[in-house]
């Protein structure tokens, strides 16, 4: 499996400079969390390492590739993208949306291989969508919506995952299951970059961290260096405090 590094990265929205100079590496096997305040940059982060935002400057490498230079087919095989707030426009079903995630591999000509109907049906248990899997998409709440795309994001089993905000929406219980499947990814070997709010989220499940404020990294590295009261303090302006019960730890931001 390939790492996914971001080299002196410069992104502009118009006049704009949304990230100032990234140079980060998100190593296979690792759950990678990019956190920060809102306008901080992640989502152009993350844009722009999936090769869909150009940056002004900088390159992006999925191994030994230049991200710019490898076929889109080859590139949506080896990398999957789940974007913030993404929709469904037509009213097919869950099990068909998921199928779209194996687009990518797909033969030209014939059906769907026992195969890859096996990784379909693995997504939606994984993803608790079997009973909904004939459902129009369209008629779904958007913590549902949230899941399917979640498990079209997966199905193919991509050798880098990158999702933003993949717990938005979601219930409780969802978005644990969420940031699990996220998790068992890294486990696996793949290389798996989430930007998150929930940072006891991050704290818990992350083994590496990115910190963003103002489009210029303020910390990277391991989770247990990265996530300390006086680096989440001074990232969202509000006191940090966290607290540690066995082997789960909370952050509490007070006045």
């Amino acid at each position: 499996m390939s790492a996914l590094a971001l080299r002196n990265l410069v992104i502009r929205r118009g006049a704009r400079t949304v990230i100032a100079g990234a140079d980060i590496v998100f190593h296979a096997g690792r759950l990678t969390a990019v956190i920060g305040p809102n306008g901080a940059g992640k989502s152009s982060m993350l844009a722009a390492a999936a090769g869909l935002l150009p940056p002004a400057s900088g390159t992006v490498w999925l191994g030994a590739d230049l991200l710019s230079s490898l076929p889109r087919r080859e590139l949506a095989r080896r990398r999957a993208y789940l974007p913030q707030r993404a929709g469904v426009e037509w009213p097919i079903s869950v099990e068909r949306v998921v199928a779209l995630g194996l687009a990518p591999t797909l033969p030209v000509f014939g059906g769907v291989s026992p195969t890859l109907a096996s990784a379909i049906e693995r997504a939606l248990e994984e993803c608790d969508l079997v009973g909904l899997r004939d459902r129009p998409a369209t008629s779904l709440s958007g913590g549902e919506l949230a899941r399917v795309m979640l498990a079209r994001a997966i199905v193919g089993d991509p050798e880098v995952l990158i999702v933003d905000e993949p717990t938005a929406g979601l219930d409780p219980r969802h978005a644990l299951d969420a940031v699990r499947r996220l998790r068992a990814r890294a486990d696996a070997g793949r290389t798996v970059i989430m930007a998150i709010h929930e940072v006891d989220l991050a704290l818990r499940f992350a083994d590496d961290v990115v910190a963003l404020r103002d489009g210029a990294i303020v910390a990277a590295g391991a989770a247990t260096r990265v996530m300390t009261e006086a680096t989440l303090s001074a990232l969202y302006d509000v006191r940090a405090h966290i607290r540690h019960d066995g082997s789960c730890s909370t952050v509490h931001f007070v006045d």
